[in-house]
């Protein structure tokens, strides 16, 4: 039986002017051509070949020995061609594009955007790509505590988080606490392993270790006090929405940063700003 999506190693059985008729080797009917530009110099009746199996403009089953960039049930990313009224067209590496259709679009994809899909058949039996790719990341990385890793977001949900695929292949999640501003679907960022779940998920953060990202922390502060010509309208009392629209951090590490700047004598602070000193 030929496995749609996947490649096969097939038995050369016919020659023909167009290609020739490949089969699988415990079966004696059914047989998949492979068009005559894609047949190896020198092939020849008996022959084992690895091709990978689509269906060509005709619905047709077809053969080709060309390297798809995704095989069924994997993810990668892929350029948006074209666009159309039933959906996008991917460059998949072969002759015919992969649909995507808008109902498996997280957002409409434009012509030349890159975007993480992963490969499935529909219900006519062709093959599709979808951006809801969570079902098809694998658990398995072999990633740990405190490695750093890029990450592309493709969904985010306003009480978990940002769900991200980590190496464009691996299940990852940035809580929603971890999140000091908004990460757009198909944005690639650097995020740091906090967690590695029992069933092999990891928890990310944008930031590093507290007592390693507070220097940075403290230079952020001390750029927006320099937009506000050197004093800040408010002080450290102020509200986490503000201290997040502002500076993109927790309230936790807006006090950590602006007591490292007390202590080095780089600000000071009172009952309505926070002031640069020299």
């Amino acid at each position: 039986m030929f496995e749609l999506g996947k490649k096969q190693e097939l038995i050369v059985m016919k020659e023909k002017g167009f290609g020739v008729y490949l089969r699988e080797k415990e079966d004696d009917s059914a047989m998949v051509l492979l068009p005559i530009k894609e047949v190896p110099q020198g092939t020849k009746i008996g022959d084992a070949l690895w091709v990978f199996i689509y269906k060509d403009s005709d619905d047709r089953l077809i053969a080709t020995t060309n390297e798809p960039k995704l095989m069924l049930g994997e993810t990668a990313v892929l350029t948006v061609k074209e666009t159309s009224r039933i959906g996008a067209f991917l460059d998949m590496g072969l002759e015919k594009d992969l649909l995507l259709p808008f109902r498996e679009q997280n957002h409409r994809v434009e012509a030349g955007e890159e975007c993480l899909v992963a490969l499935y058949v529909d219900k006519s039996r062709r093959l599709a790509a979808t951006m809801y790719v969570y079902p098809y990341l694998s658990r398995e990385s072999p990633y740990k505590k405190d490695d750093w890793v890029e990450a592309r977001v493709y969904e985010n949900n306003e009480n978990l988080g940002a769900f991200v695929a980590v190496q464009d292949k691996y299940f990852g999640l940035i809580p929603r606490k971890e999140l000091y501003r908004y990460l757009r679907p198909g944005e690639v960022v650097r995020a740091r392993v906090t967690k590695v779940r029992e069933d092999g998920k990891l928890d990310l953060s944008l930031r590093d270790r507290a007592h390693l990202q507070i220097g940075t922390d403290a230079e952020k502060i001390l750029s927006v006090i320099a937009r506000y010509d050197g004093a800040l309208p408010f002080n450290d009392k102020v509200s986490p929405e503000i201290i997040r629209e502002e500076f993109s951090l927790s309230k936790n590490a807006f006090k950590r940063a602006v007591g490292h700047l007390l202590k080095e004598g780089k600000i000071e602070i009172t009952g309505t700003s926070i002031r640069r000193i020299g």
